[in-house]
Order: structure tokens, then sequence, then C-alpha cells
């Protein structure tokens, strides 16, 4: 059944069945139903509640042990070239995406992958480094960059494919704060959807809505101001308790 979260709709819809997936003899997500098409929405949860599998899942790059995902209608782990061009996944870590030594190359490579002659996609590549402020990144060497310039790369390598999602799994966490912020503001300026995973509650105050999972389930499941109240109280509580882990040794 959908819900009425209020606020922007997206240009994708997501339709979880029943999901579940379990690994190493542990359920990791537990039946999760859900219909998901709103323009900004943010997951949170404790570490190992299922956030990053969920957005695995979400993109293609899992397949659910059970329960059907339906992505713009279509399986997106079993139609991989409509998930690539449907969603673009940015991860905590920039230098596991990142593959190649240039800038230039790496931002050329998924519209290359699509299809695109290299010549236009380094040229599309260019035009996309010039918007954001960054004519002379193009044969940069990408070792050489900051962190924070780093994970703009691997958000410049997705945009420049032009998905109409965009799913992000704690992408900004390594920058300091300043730049960390920098980076969720470009996200602003971009006509994508988000599909943000993050532990920075307040910058999702302004989403459509929140999803919080708990132990591999949805908890709670609404606009922003509600679920981040109740989503912070249970933090501060288990932080000023023994129930997340034990130091005694």
């Amino acid at each position: 059944m959908n819900r009425d979260f209020g606020g922007r709709k997206g240009s994708y819809s997501i339709s979880l069945d029943n999901v579940s997936l379990g690994m190493a003899g542990r359920t990791v997500l537990d039946r999760i139903t859900a219909e998901i098409e709103q323009h900004r929405v943010g997951i949170v949860g404790l570490n190992g509640s299922g956030k990053s599998t969920l957005a695995r899942i979400v993109g293609g790059l899992e397949a659910p042990s059970s329960g059907t995902v339906r992505l713009n209608g279509s399986d997106p782990f079993r139609d991989r070239h409509a998930a690539i061009r449907t969603v673009g996944m940015v991860f905590q870590n920039p230098d596991h995406q990142i593959i190649f030594p240039t800038v230039i190359e790496e931002m050329s490579f998924g519209p290359i992958n699509l299809g695109m002659a290299k010549a236009d996609a380094q040229r599309s590549a260019q035009r996309l480094l010039k918007r954001f402020g960054k004519p002379d990144w193009g044969e940069r060497l990408v070792h050489q960059l900051s962190q924070g310039q780093r994970h703009l790369v691997c958000l410049l390598a997705i945009l420049i494919m032009e998905p109409e999602l965009l799913v992000l799994d704690e992408p900004f966490t390594g920058p300091d704060r300043p730049t960390a912020r920098r980076l969720h503001r470009l996200l602003d300026e971009v006509g994508q959807a988000v599909i943000m995973i993050t532990h920075e509650t307040e910058l999702l105050s302004g989403y459509d809505r929140i999803i919080w999972l708990d132990r591999g389930r949805i908890r709670r499941d609404g606009p922003p101001g509600a679920v981040l109240d109740e989503f912070d109280r249970e933090m501060e509580r288990l932080g000023e308790s023994d129930a997340v882990f034990d130091v005694s040794g």
C-alpha cells in the first residue's frame, strides 16, 4: 500500500515485497515491505541494522534470499543494464570505487561502458568538471587528491551517467565536516532523486521521508520530524547504557 509522506516525488519507483536476506547464518534483512518514490529519502539505523545491504539490493548488487524487488518495474539484480542506467551508487570509501589513475578516465568509464564513444565521454566529463568549478582536474592523478576531492570524483563519475536516482551509503563520513557539508550542498544542486544512508541525522531534516532500520526490519517510516526525533532519543538512550556493546573486555 502506498503511503503519502508529502514532499517532492522522484522520477523512479522502488517496490520491496517481503524482502529478506540471510548471510553466514544470520538474518540481515527480515521481511522488508515498502513502496519508495520520494525525491529525498534518508535511511538511518545502528551499524549492522541492514542499511548497506538494503542499498545494495536496491541497486541490484545483491539479490534477496526471498521476496521481490522492483526498480521501475524491473528486477535490478537480473536486469543489470536497466539498473545501471537508473541507479548511481556512491559508497563510504572512495578508494573502493575508483579504478582509474586520472580523473578524466574515471569519469569517462561509465559512459563508455554504456556505449558512448571515448572522445564524446571525455568531452562530457570535461563539461561536468567545468560545471562544478573543477575545469583543470581532468588529467589530475586521483591518488594525489584529498579524500574529500576523491569523494567528489566518485559523485561526478556517477552524475555523468545521468541516473534517475542516487543511492549514497555513508558517502561523506571520511572528509572533515566542512568538506562533507559542501558535498551535501552539491547534492542540493542536482536534479536526481536521492536515497541517503547517514549517521548525521541533522542533514536529513529537509528530506521527504525517513526509514529507520533496526535489526533488519523497518522500525519507523515517515516524515523526518517524528522519525528522527525518536531515533535520536533512542541513540542517546543506548549511548548511556551497555545495550550496544560491552567494554569490560
